[in-house]
């Protein structure tokens, strides 16, 4: 019997200039996983932790420099999907704990990523279609009992009006 085998496509780093943010972190780029999808558009395939206006499931353009580098250089269409980042508050009830984070969005089905274990931060996806104005109202609440911070890396029309 013979195993079918999906075109197997490399994923290639897409990187992302911009200013860095005063009392963040000090890089002015971050790379992204992509799947490229012609000679110079690629889907984003992994969660922004710094770069704003950009989500998972998005394609982008991008130009490949003289050292074989992919640097993005706009959006191409977008995916529908939202960039939420949460940090939790280290003195508050979830401590530095970015399962406790997870666990508490854990109903809404969201993809997260850790940035590290020295800065808990959750980076999550919420998908096109999802409960928006839910996610919104739990991510306020946890702001507000002092659970986390949270910003809105990357949020649609359909995000801001629910």
């Amino acid at each position: 019997m013979m195993a079918v085998m999906e075109n197997a496509v490399e994923k290639i780093k897409i990187w992302f200039r911009f200013v860095p943010r005063e009392g963040w972190f000090p890089q002015d780029t971050e790379g992204l996983w992509a799947m490229p999808l012609g000679d110079d558009t690629a889907c984003v395939r992994n969660i922004p932790f710094l770069q704003d206006g950009v989500a998972e499931g998005d394609v982008v353009r991008y130009q490949t420099d003289a050292d074989g580098i992919h640097w993005a250089v706009g959006r191409v269409s977008a995916s529908g999907n939202c960039t939420i980042r949460v940090v939790p508050v280290p003195t508050g009830p979830l401590g530095r704990n970015p399962k406790a984070v997870c666990q508490r969005l854990s109903a809404f089905e969201l993809g997260g990523e850790v940035f590290s274990e020295d800065f808990p931060m959750v980076a999550f996806t919420a998908p096109a279609g999802a409960d928006f104005a839910g996610i919104k109202t739990l991510l306020a609440r946890g702001q507000t009992e002092g659970w986390w911070h949270y910003e809105v890396g990357s949020g649609t029309d359909e995000w801001w009006n629910a």
